[in-house]
């Protein structure tokens, strides 16, 4: 795997220690020179850009519980990771799992998917491009977010 290959890789698996560590200004700080792209079939059907409205979205559908975390553990596997040193340009594809675990809930999916990435570098630095955040299987998620996702 490349230097830089590495480095994208490095970078998605930072979004999954931030979010379950209940860091969502660390979470939007990635996407300062970025955007992400919520599933076409959800209440988040759009396009946020930059750390503020990341943040933004996080922070209105994240519950976060009083300890400051999501008491979640988002997995990221099967990750297909391509990098264009010249062109300081990358992508990914990969798979998440998000767990689940409270007092009176216990540990178990709540929902799977994928990640379709993008990613540049600026300044010897990489950062998200875009992320396209698609729903694949639902389970309960009324103890992690703030709104009710269907799938039709």
């Amino acid at each position: 795997m490349s230097d830089s290959a590495r480095q994208i890789e490095n970078l998605m698996y930072t979004y999954a220690e931030r979010i379950d560590a209940g860091n969502l200004e660390g979470v939007a700080a990635l996407f300062a020179h970025g955007h992400i792209v919520a599933a076409p079939d959800t209440p988040l059907e759009q396009k946020v850009s930059g750390s503020a409205e990341v943040l933004a979205m996080y922070q209105g559908s994240t519950r976060i519980y009083p300890d400051g975390s999501p008491h979640t553990k988002h997995v990221t596997t099967n990750a297909i990771i391509e990098a264009d040193e010249d062109a300081g340009t990358g992508s990914a594809r990969s798979y998440y799992t998000v767990f689940q675990q409270l007092d009176d809930f216990p540990l178990q999916p709540i929902i799977t998917g994928r990640y379709h990435d993008t990613f540049h570098r600026i300044d010897g630095e990489w950062w998200f491009d875009q992320r396209t955040m698609l729903v694949d299987q639902l389970g309960d998620l009324s103890r992690h977010l703030l709104f009710e996702l269907g799938h039709d």
